[in-house]
């Protein structure tokens, strides 16, 4: 299964950069990569939300409607996005990795027929928005 991966190391505690990555209303002020566009659809097991992508700063965005697949407070939160033929996976991942430290792991699985027709011209403008939001909770998180 094909997929894109980021980590970053945050020098701020699990609890923190999961309330920052939860909340997604609060995007708007440090996450250039997705956008909310329901603030008042949580994350909730099972239930859709509606978000928008900006690969590279500058360009179209993106409007998708994922589903939410697992939340696992300060642990896991994932969310499938899918069309006939393509299926786009997300999973952001905290690990504690000291006093204060939080390994941020952020995965995106690809699967479907559609994948290798998509996929080529996704890869490394994903890629880098991945990084970049990456990089932006890290700075956020580390405000405070």
């Amino acid at each position: 299964m094909p997929s894109l991966y980021v980590e970053i190391e945050i020098n701020a505690p699990k609890q923190r950069v999961w309330q920052i990555l939860i909340q997604k209303d609060q995007w708007l002020h440090w996450n250039t990569f997705l956008f909310d566009r329901e603030p008042a659809l949580p994350f909730e097991l099972g239930k859709e939300v509606v978000l928008c992508m900006q690969r590279v700063r500058g360009e179209e965005e993106t409007e998708f409607e994922p589903v939410v697949t697992l939340v696992q407070p300060a642990v896991c939160l994932k969310w499938v996005s899918a069309i006939p033929g393509f299926r786009h996976e997300y999973i952001f991942e905290l690990q504690e990795i000291g006093v204060n430290r939080t390994k941020y792991i952020h995965r995106e699985n690809f699967s479907g027929f559609l994948t290798r027709v998509f996929l080529p011209f996704l890869r490394d403008d994903e890629k880098k928005g991945m990084e970049r939001m990456a990089k932006e909770l890290k700075r956020y998180a580390e405000l405070f």
